[in-house]
């Protein structure tokens, strides 16, 4: 069995890579191939530590991950976010791998982030609004900018100082502009992608404020107190989530637009589904879609076994 460090998984994981390993894990689900247990969630004050365990295909491996989430970590210049994987055989089920997780967990949210942003953002979408500043918001930067060309990035967050020293990291390491702006509404004006990576429990990002045909895309939204963006856009959107199950139960902004009323279980749609033309993405070039993504086992699967090149 294989110890894997984070460093030694991000350098076999490059964006490309596991761009396409996301979009295998989200096709699996939407042909049924994939197998998906409930996602379980323990909460400690502001902490929560969580558990996944899935199956990519009968022929993978099942994988299971454990992930711990302290937002007070950032006052002590430690990740907030970090996690372990363990791989299986798929023929005898003994461990074949142990993989440190913080960077795969890091990569494979921005890259599913980037195959919904391809499959649900307008065909000539080329500008990027992205509210946070921290590694998430960093990473999906590097990753959209891998499946879509972008004219511009926008950014804000909370923190001038860190918003500027992302927009200027960013900008030297990718060769595109990003820039620092001063409010929310000045970063998403305009932008057809906006990608909100905060741990917040109150919309950041306002409905009326979004031009129209949007794609918004929530990675932070991933608990029930968690709401990234307002009830206003869950009604009016076309709502497309990770998995629907986990969604109603997990996502913040979906599981209270169920408990108003506001949407019906049926009106979900799943980006396994859109990606294997199912359903779609859109019905037209003027709607708003919504993208809530929670995270799901069978995205770390595919990763790890990208990682481990038995995808």
């Amino acid at each position: 069995m294989r110890v894997w460090s984070d460093d030694e998984v991000a350098a076999a994981l490059d964006f490309d890579t596991a761009i396409a390993s996301q979009r295998v894990a989200f096709e699996s689900l939407g042909r049924g191939d994939a197998q998906l247990a409930e996602k379980v969630a323990i909460r400690t004050g502001s902490d929560t530590t969580l558990s996944y365990l899935s199956r990519l295909s009968p022929a993978h491996g099942a994988v299971a991950k454990l992930v711990a989430v302290h937002p007070g970590n950032a006052d002590a210049g430690l990740p907030a976010v970090s996690a372990t994987v363990l791989v299986l055989d798929a023929r005898t089920g003994r461990p074949t791998a142990i993989m440190a997780a913080t960077a795969l967990t890091e990569i494979r949210t921005a890259a599913a982030s980037a195959v919904a942003a391809d499959a649900l953002a307008l065909a000539t979408a080329d500008e990027l609004a992205v509210i946070g500043s921290g590694v998430q918001a960093r990473a999906h930067v590097r990753a959209i900018a891998r499946v879509r060309t972008l004219r511009e990035v926008r950014m804000f967050s909370r923190d001038p100082e860190r918003r500027e020293a992302a927009a200027a990291e960013l900008s030297a390491e990718l060769g595109l502009p990003v820039r620092a702006v001063s409010s929310a509404a000045e970063a998403v004006r305009s932008a057809p992608v906006v990608v909100t990576c905060t741990l917040s429990a109150e919309p950041v990002v306002a409905t009326g404020e979004l031009a129209a045909g949007a794609a918004v895309i929530s990675v932070g939204s991933f608990e029930h107190h968690r709401r990234e963006v307002d009830a206003e856009l869950v009604r009016r959107a076309a709502v497309v989530v990770d998995e629907v199950g986990t969604a109603a139960a997990h996502a913040g902004p979906i599981a209270h637009a169920l408990e108003r009323g506001d949407l019906r279980r049926e009106d979900l749609r799943s980006l396994g589904e859109v990606l294997t033309g199912r359903v779609p993405g859109r019905a037209d070039d003027a709607e708003l879609v919504f993208f809530n993504s929670v995270g799901l086992g069978v995205q770390d699967a595919a990763a790890a076994h990208a990682v481990l090149g038995t995808l």
